[in-house]
């Protein structure tokens, strides 16, 4: 179980799972939980802490502990997609972003997709130090990776657990999905919704998905990609149909893929040398090569004071044949035609 659990992964996937967590908490403050900071505004009896801030000595949100938490998490985690000092600037991201949660989940509404992102966080920082495209392996990387994979598939069994624990069989059997659409759905959901049972076929399709799902840690390396490719399929059909899109589980999600593979940097930095390189060879700025003795006036040669001058050539009669001609005599009368049809650049030489 050991040896599963701190199974050897590559540093550069580490890498690149760290780098993609910290920029997403930078994304998301910025662009789905800039709301928090509003909230703040109403009063403080409707704040009412979830389990962990009722244990915890939390203080009430107001707008200058919110704001404060807003820049300080900003910076850091945009300091810790960089890779540098894991542990240091790691921890202070976490207990930050837990913070940032509470404070949005005590207001009525908890969601479920942050699980998976928040383990993340949590373990990152024990994987120690890891650079993009190091193959080397590391069973602490290994670990941290195996405890978020372990977080996401808890996720969706948990879901079908709480599913039943509240709802029985009426989830399966009911209008959940109908209701979903009335309330949010697009028209691809409002053409779904028109056919005959599809709604209750597809309610019985993700509890069997759910409750299935830690089948993935089973299955050999190929299905296994096969079947995370699968959840992220389903996650596209609920962000089509319902508009509800999980981001932070499905950022959570990639601990199972191969990222060490993937490399935007090296990949900009290739795409720039060559656009520099083009830079460098624009259109007309190399002359052309011409042919040896063409554009340039012919060479004149004196003959020594005293010597014999050099006798003419032989006359070419008029039904000699064109191999009897010299190449240079024919590009003369051809008017610039070198030997076999090639017309020569520039003027005709005289």
């Amino acid at each position: 179980m050991s040896r599963w659990l701190t199974e050897a992964v590559p540093r550069g996937r580490v890498a690149a799972f760290r780098t993609l967590v910290y920029l997403f908490v930078a994304g998301d403050l910025l662009v789905f939980t800039p709301w928090i900071r509003a909230r703040v505004d109403v009063p403080g009896d409707l704040y009412q802490p979830l389990f962990v801030g009722r244990v915890l000595p939390l203080p009430t949100p107001n707008p200058a502990l919110v704001n404060v938490i807003f820049w300080a998490l900003l910076l850091l985690a945009l300091l810790a997609a960089t890779g540098r000092a894991p542990r240091l600037l790691g921890w202070p991201v976490f207990v930050l972003y837990l913070e940032w949660m509470i404070i949005a989940m005590s207001y009525g509404k908890v969601d479920h997709d942050r699980f998976g992102l928040l383990v993340a966080l949590a373990v990152l920082p024990t994987a120690g130090r890891a650079r993009h495209g190091d193959p080397a392996r590391t069973e602490a990387g290994g670990w941290a990776l195996r405890v978020t994979q372990l977080a996401v598939v808890c996720t969706y069994f948990l879901a079908a657990w709480a599913k039943f624990r509240f709802g029985g069989l009426d989830w399966a059997t009911g209008s959940v999905l109908a209701k979903a659409i009335i309330r949010r759905g697009t028209d691809l959901a409002d053409l779904i919704a028109q056919v005959p049972h599809l709604l209750l076929v597809a309610q019985f399709g993700i509890l069997a998905f759910e409750l299935l799902s830690p089948l993935v840690f089973v299955l050999p390396e190929r299905w296994r990609l096969a079947m995370v490719g699968f959840f992220y399929s389903f996650h596209l059909a609920t962000i089509a149909t319902i508009t509800i899109s999980f981001a932070p589980h499905l950022v959570a999600m990639t601990s199972f893929l191969p990222l060490e593979r993937v490399r935007p940097v090296l990949a900009l930095r290739k795409l720039a040398a060559r656009r520099s390189a083009a830079g460098h060879r624009r259109p007309g700025s190399d002359p052309i090569p011409q042919p040896a003795g063409v554009g340039s006036p012919p060479a004149h040669t004196s003959a020594p004071v005293g010597a014999d001058a050099p006798a003419d050539p032989a006359p070419v009669t008029a039904d000699a044949s064109r191999d009897d001609v010299p190449a240079s005599a024919e590009a003369r009368q051809g008017g610039g035609q070198l030997a076999g049809g090639e017309p020569v650049p520039g003027a005709a030489l005289p």
